[in-house]
C-alpha cells in the first residue's frame, strides 16, 4: 500500500480556494421562482395568466391584467432533510468508510413575497384603459442544506491526501511556514501544515506525512512504507443559507382588454454563504504514535478542517412582456429579461486545529475580501392558457436561458483566472430548458383548488474532466387552496415539494495508487439524498 507522486485529479467536492468558478456563476444566475402562494401551488406557469402579485417576475405584463390595486405579503416555512451515507466502491457492497446514515434536518423562515400595485383608470373604453404602476419583491432562488455524515476508516485519511499532495507539487516546507505563506501558497497546504495536520520527514523540505499516518521501511521491497496508523473516525458536515430576490418597479398598460404590456426595472439581490468541515479523530490514540526528535514520543488525537465563504451582490436589470387575449377563453404571453449585471464581495477564510497527546497546533488564514462582476444571461419565458369562465383555467409556460453566456468580469489589473473561467463556462455549458403547468378550479366562487407541476434541465454539458454529460432532470410539484371574500381580503396557501437529484461527492481525493496509477485504496464517496417542502400562506386585499 504506497503512496506514489502522481498528479492527483481533484475531488468534485473539493472547495476551491480560488473564488469565482464557472459553478459559482451558474449557481447565482439560475432562478428557482417562488412568489405568492397562488402563483407557487399553479407551478408559477403565469407568462399569459397575470393578475397575480408572484406573477410580476414573470412577465411584467401580468400586473395590468387585475382591474384593481392589490397589496399582498407571503410568508413561508421551508423543510428540508438529508440523509447522507458512504457509497460502497466494491461490487460486493462492503463499505469500508462512512457506514453510518446520517440525517440532519432543517428549517428556515422566509418571506418570498411583497408587493404592492396601483391601478389607474384612465377612463376611456378603448384604448388605453388602465395604468399599474406597482413595487413587488419576490424570491426568485433559495439555498439551503444542512449534511452530516460520520463514519470509521482504517484505510485513507483526508490528511493523508493533504500531504500527498503537498507533495506531488514539491512544496517547500519552508515556504508553507513563512509568516506571509497565505499570499502566495495555497490555502489549504498552508493550512494543513502550519496547525500540524502534516509534516516532513526523512530529512526532506518537500516530502510530507499525515499525522494519522506511520512511515515504515518495508524489509521485502527495501522502500519506505506510509499507511494510515489504525481506525480514525471520520466526520463531514456542511450548512448552506442564502437566497436570491428581485425588487421590482413596474409599469403595466391596458389596452382595449386585448392588449396587456408592462416593463420592470429589477434589482437583484443575493446572500450566500457556505460553510463545511471534515474532522478526523483516533479510536486508540496509541496506534498513532509520533517519535520525536529528542527520543521521546506522542500521538495523534483529533484534527479539525473548516472552510467558510460568503457572497453578497447587487444587480440590475430590465424585464419587457406582453399577453394578448384573442377571445374565445384563450391567453398568449412573453416576456424576455435582459442580462444581469451584478456586482459582487465575497470573503472566505479557513482554520484547521490538531491536537496531539502533548498539545495542540492551529492556524487561522486571513480574512479575505475580494469585489468582482457578473453578468448573467438573458432568458426568455413563453406561455399559452385557456381559461373556463368562473369555473377555472389551465395554463403552461416554457422558458429558456443559454447559461454559455455567462461572463465574469472586474476592475483590476488581472484578466488571466477570469479569461480562464470565461473560457470553461462557454465549453461546459449550455441552454438549460424550463416547463411549468398549472391548473385553478373553481368549485364555489370563493374557493379555489390549485395544482402545479415544474420540469427543468440542467445547464452543464460537460463535467470537470470534458465527458458528456446526461441531462439532469429537476421536478416540483404543488398544490394550494384559494380564498376571496365578497370584499377586499383574500387569501392563498400553497405547499411545494421538490424532487432533488442525488448527490455525490468526495470529501478528499483518492491518493494511495500503484506503480500504473491504479487506485488500491479508494478515498471516501458519499451519497446525500434530499427532500424539501415549502409551506406558504398569502394575504392580500383589493381596492
Amino acid at each position: 500500500m504506497r503512496k506514489t507522486a502522481i498528479t492527483i485529479i481533484f475531488s468534485l467536492a473539493a472547495v476551491a480556494l480560488q473564488a469565482q468558478t464557472a459553478y459559482d456563476a451558474l449557481m447565482f444566475s439560475e432562478n428557482n421562482y417562488e412568489g405568492t402562494a397562488r402563483s407557487v401551488a399553479m407551478g408559477n406557469a403565469f407568462t399569459a395568466l397575470g393578475g397575480d402579485l408572484g406573477a410580476v417576475t414573470i412577465n411584467p405584463a401580468g400586473s395590468a391584467v387585475a382591474g384593481y390595486s392589490q397589496i399582498t405579503i407571503t410568508p413561508s416555512l421551508t423543510f428540508m432533510a438529508n440523509t447522507a451515507k458512504g457509497v460502497s466502491p466494491y461490487t460486493d457492497g462492503s463499505l469500508p468508510y462512512f457506514q453510518r446514515e446520517m440525517r440532519s434536518r432543517m428549517t428556515t423562515f422566509d418571506l418570498p413575497n411583497v408587493g404592492v400595485t396601483y391601478n389607474w383608470d384612465t377612463g376611456r373604453k378603448s384604448g388605453l384603459k388602465n395604468i399599474t404602476f406597482g413595487f413587488v419583491v419576490n424570491q426568485t432562488n433559495s439555498w439551503n442544506q444542512d449534511i452530516y455524515a460520520n463514519g470509521t476508516n482504517s484505510t485513507t485519511s483526508f490528511m493523508g491526501a493533504l500531504a500527498t499532495n503537498a507533495t506531488n507539487n514539491g512544496y517547500l516546507a519552508s515556504d508553507l511556514a513563512a509568516e506571509d505563506a497565505y499570499d502566495f501558497m495555497p490555502w489549504k497546504a498552508v493550512t494543513g501544515y502550519q496547525s500540524g495536520m502534516i509534516s516532513t520527514f526523512g530529512g526532506y523540505d518537500n516530502q510530507y506525512v499525515g499525522a494519522s499516518e506511520l512511515i515504515f521501511e518495508n524489509s521485502a521491497t527495501g522502500e519506505t512504507e506510509i499507511v494510515v496508523g489504525g481506525p480514525l473516525e471520520q466526520t463531514y458536515g456542511r450548512r448552506v443559507d442564502g437566497g436570491k430576490y428581485e425588487y421590482t418597479f413596474n409599469l403595466g398598460a391596458n389596452i382595449s382588454d386585448f392588449v396587456y404590456i408592462g416593463a420592470n426595472l429589477g434589482i437583484s439581490s443575493i446572500s450566500y454563504s457556505y460553510d463545511d468541515y471534515f474532522v478526523e479523530k483516533a479510536v486508540d490514540p496509541t496506534d498513532f504514535e509520533i517519535g520525536l526528535d529528542n527520543g521521546e514520543s506522542m500521538f495523534f488525537e483529533q484534527m479539525k478542517y473548516k472552510y467558510s465563504y460568503n457572497a453578497d451582490g447587487t444587480g440590475v436589470f430590465g424585464k419587457f412582456g406582453v399577453i394578448v387575449t384573442p377571445g374565445f377563453g384563450l391567453r398568449i404571453g412573453a416576456a424576455v429579461q435582459t442580462p444581469t449585471l451584478t456586482t459582487m464581495t465575497e470573503t472566505w477564510a479557513e482554520d484547521g486545529e490538531t491536537r496531539f497527546s502533548n498539545g495542540a497546533y492551529s492556524a487561522v488564514s486571513p480574512y479575505v475580501e475580494a469585489q468582482y462582476s457578473f453578468r448573467s444571461p438573458l432568458r426568455a419565458n413563453f406561455g399559452i392558457a385557456y381559461t373556463l369562465g368562473s369555473l377555472g383555467l389551465i395554463s403552461v409556460d416554457y422558458e429558456m436561458c443559454d447559461y454559455s453566456k455567462m461572463r465574469y468580469d472586474t476592475n483590476n489589473t488581472d484578466w488571466s483566472h477570469f479569461e480562464d473561467v470565461n473560457d470553461d463556462i462557454r465549453k461546459r455549458f449550455g441552454t438549460a430548458h424550463m416547463l411549468r403547468a398549472g391548473v385553478e378550479i373553481k368549485p364555489l366562487p370563493e374557493l379555489a383548488i390549485r395544482a402545479g407541476y415544474n420540469l427543468s434541465t440542467g445547464a452543464e454539458k460537460l463535467d470537470i474532466w470534458n465527458n458528456k454529460l446526461e441531462p439532469l432532470m429537476n421536478h416540483s410539484a404543488s398544490f394550494g387552496l384559494g380564498f376571496s371574500s365578497k370584499g377586499s381580503f383574500f387569501a392563498d396557501v400553497a405547499a411545494k415539494a421538490r424532487f432533488i437529484p442525488d448527490e455525490y461527492f468526495m470529501p478528499y481525493e483518492d491518493y494511495i495508487l500503484d506503480e500504473e496509477g491504479n487506485i488500491t485504496e479508494f478515498a471516501p464517496e458519499l451519497i446525500n439524498r434530499s427532500s424539501l417542502w415549502k409551506v406558504l400562506l398569502t394575504i392580500g386585499w383589493r381596492f
